[in-house]
């Protein structure tokens, strides 16, 4: 049975986009490609950088994956629920697998999707495309933060620090904003 593992990263940050893999193990004469490394995968937040890195080249060898980037303007515009429902049904429609498993609790109306809660420490190729996600889109908050060097990306990578807060006061939102999201931190001095 093929299981197609999917995660996200990026659904509580309020810049940069939001990212969802999915993941299936390539079999290669009768074997899993990926075998020599499965005790290694797990949780990507529970991985140091350094090994996150090392495993996500490792999964780009040895799994059949795909990677949706969901922009701050469609999650504005559309809703986090969209924007992962839309993720969701595209990797569905481009990894074909007898099973989808999705971490967390909602499939998000997407049909033949199960969830698990906490999956990405339960299932290997959920772990995987959490490591997929997850560097995806630290290496893409490295890659636009020196554009916004006012913003200090490299450190926080969009997600809310009381630094980040204190930017957002100082500079204004920038354009990877997520503007529909509420701080109360800033209603008395932007909003």
């Amino acid at each position: 049975m093929e299981i197609c593992g999917i995660d996200e990263a990026g659904r509580g940050p309020i810049a940069g986009p939001l990212v969802v893999a999915g993941c299936i193990f390539k079999i290669e004469n009768g074997e899993l490609k990926i075998e020599n490394y499965l005790e290694m995968l797990n949780d990507s937040k529970k991985l140091s950088a350094k090994k996150r890195e090392e495993l996500f080249e490792i999964i780009k060898e040895t799994c059949e994956y795909h990677i949706v980037f969901i922009d701050n303007v469609t999650i504005d515009k559309k809703g986090l629920s969209f924007a992962i429902k839309s993720a969701l049904s595209e990797i569905k429609e481009i990894l074909k697998a007898s099973k989808y498993l999705f971490d967390g609790n909602s499939n998000f109306g997407v049909s033949g999707i199960e969830t698990i809660i906490k999956g990405d420490s339960k299932i290997k190729q959920i772990s995987a495309a959490s490591i997929l996600a997850k560097v995806s889109r630290d290496k893409y908050m490295l890659e636009i933060a020196d554009k916004y060097p006012m913003y200090n990306f490299k450190k926080h990578k969009g997600y809310i620090t009381q630094e980040h807060i204190e930017e957002i006061k100082k500079n204004g939102f920038s354009d990877i904003h997520r503007k529909s999201y509420r701080l109360k931190a800033l209603e008395p001095t932007l909003f």
